[in-house]
């Protein structure tokens, strides 16, 4: 999510202060973040949002400043950053105005999206045409775009996946064996948004796609990214297909009692494709209607094996290898806590014992191998 800003002499800055437009559940987790920000001095100085919530955000936050409008927020003048944390609908705007004021932004997703125009009938994803949707979208990212770089100022478009440490791990191995990515697989989903203004495409720009689908589909952007470099490639998107539905709704009352999705006129189910200039894909997967908690994954095949990164549930990541020597100096994971156990990595994965049900990393016929994957749990000892 972080980028150090600089100043106009190159420098990076040594103090920065923060304003914090929003104050809702994302800000809360980007409160959480800067607690945790090490090395630089940053400090959240401001917060903006409308109604006496924003007080006591402030005041349980120890910000010192509650600000009722953004506009007196980008007036700050001791602030240098804004990290913008309100509802879609409103970030094409803030990051202009913030910008012609002067400071740097961060925004949360998404960049953009359409979410009505005077004259539309409502509810507008049931009656305004996805084309006439994308071309009006295009417009304002373009627009939006030049405002950027006219104002010279850094903008920072906060996505956490390319962070997570299962997602970095597959970015170092593809960085270490430089093999050659041919499909991946991203989904997250969960039961349902908690957010009511999640149910309409005026307030989020659409549904479950681009509110979760964004997540995976920027980590298989960036890990092609990756692999492209490592390769001494030049890799771009050449076409994207997708289908959404609204699959819950043939459900009864009394059978929606876990799935927390209503939608008015957005999915809650959708997929896409990515069709890469090498001829390689991509698939994401979104879904307000999926059981059992929320899924964060990442499956990554390549020319020389399969990289599993698990985001959410949280079983930090599988692999399977043909060559072991690409990956002769690197371990499954670096010591991080008493949590967990670091193993080399292994050629094929784990096999099952005779007679013994299928090991959960197995997931096809095995022979007998050394391979091991990462084990979680308080370890007896650490295995280099």
């Amino acid at each position: 999510m972080w980028s150090r800003p600089t100043t106009t002499r190159g420098n990076l800055l040594t103090k920065i202060r923060i304003g914090l437009a929003g104050c809702g559940f994302v800000s809360e987790l980007h409160m959480y973040a800067y607690r945790r920000v090490y090395g630089v001095d940053v400090e959240v100085k401001a917060v903006a949002a409308r109604g006496d919530h924003v007080v006591d955000f402030a005041g349980r936050h120890r910000i010192p400043r509650a600000y009722r409008s953004f506009r007196d927020l980008i007036a700050d003048g001791e602030l240098e950053v804004i990290d913008i944390c309100t509802p879609p609908n409103l970030h094409a705007s803030m990051i202009v105005e913030a910008m012609q004021a002067g400071k740097h932004v961060i925004c949360e997703k998404p960049f953009a999206g359409y979410f009505g125009r005077d004259g539309d009938s409502a509810p507008i994803g049931k009656h305004v045409p996805k084309a006439l949707m994308y071309e009006r979208v295009l417009e304002e990212m373009d627009k939006t775009c030049a405002t950027i770089r006219k104002t010279g100022k850094l903008f920072m478009y906060a996505e956490d996946w390319i962070y997570a440490p299962s997602v970095t791990k597959t970015a170092e191995i593809l960085k270490a064996t430089k093999d050659k990515i041919l499909f991946m697989k991203g989904e997250e989903s969960h039961s349902g948004s908690h957010a009511a203004h999640a149910a309409q495409w005026a307030t989020t720009g659409g549904g479950s796609l681009i509110r979760m689908g964004c997540h995976p589909l920027s980590a298989v952007l960036y890990l092609k990214q990756v692999e492209a470099k490592a390769r001494g490639e030049t890799i771009r998107v050449a076409s994207v297909t997708c289908d959404v539905g609204n699959v819950a709704a043939c459900l009864r009352p009394d059978e929606r009692a876990f799935i927390k999705a209503n939608p008015i006129d957005v999915e809650d189910w959708g997929t896409l494709t990515v069709t890469f200039s090498d001829g390689t894909k991509a698939t994401v997967f979104s879904g307000d209607m999926i059981m059992g908690g929320v899924r964060n994954l990442i499956e990554t095949y390549t020319s020389g094996g399969s990289l599993f990164a698990n985001i959410t549930p949280n079983t930090h990541m599988m692999s399977y290898h043909t060559n072991e020597e690409k990956l002769a100096n690197m371990s499954a994971l670096r010591r991080n806590g008493p949590a967990a156990t670091c193993r080399k990595f292994r050629t094929s994965w784990s096999a099952p014992r005779p007679g013994a049900n299928r090991s959960p990393t197995s997931h096809w016929p095995l022979r007998r191998s050394r391979s091991t994957t990462l084990a979680i749990g308080p370890p007896k000892r650490a295995v280099a």
